[in-house]
């Protein structure tokens, strides 16, 4: 009786740690499409809007869902505080604390640590510019990942309950 109810407490929980890896595969683009919303809306405040940064990273944090509206607010709060740090500092800070928390990886990083750079130090037509580029190269991101979600997101899911079901096989 005991060996059976370890054997389903593995197979619960072998397949529930394949599906939160494929729900992460699912995640990705999620994250990265609505990334890419967030900085349209960014480059709207920018150059449309006339909104100094820390105000439009503002907005664009109340319009974001978590956790990309914690990686917005963070960085416009750096700025705000005023405590000697550029906006450069206080952007790679908050893009170095929030990722962790998103289902992007290094690539899109990469991207938004390079956005970051180049925000605050020029003018509105560089900054807009800057922020188009970003936008398409997160498009080229989101398209791999939607290709890793084809690929990964089935094999996970089975993964997680071959493996459970292996283990209860040697255990039995």
């Amino acid at each position: 009786m005991i060996k059976l109810l370890g054997a389903v407490l593995i197979l619960i929980a072998g397949t529930m740690i394949g599906f939160q890896q494929a729900a992460r595969f699912a995640d990705r683009p999620k994250q990265l499409r609505q990334l890419a919303h967030a900085l349209q809306r960014l480059e709207t405040e920018i150059g449309y809007g006339h909104t100094p940064l820390p105000e439009a990273l503002e907005r664009t944090a109340e319009a974001s869902p978590a956790p990309l509206s914690d990686l917005f607010r963070s960085a416009a709060g750096g700025v705000w505080q005023g405590d000697e740090k550029s906006f450069r500092e206080s952007w790679e800070q908050a893009v170095n604390e929030q990722w962790p928390y998103t289902s992007m990886r290094s690539g899109e990083q990469a991207v938004m640590l390079r956005l970051g750079s180049t925000l605050g130090i020029s003018d509105k037509e560089d900054q807009m510019k800057h922020l188009r580029l970003a936008l398409l190269q997160l498009k080229s991101e989101e398209d791999a990942a939607r290709d890793d979600q084809g690929r990964y997101e089935k094999m996970w899911k089975s993964l997680g309950v071959l493996i459970a079901v292996l283990i209860v096989i040697l255990m039995v």
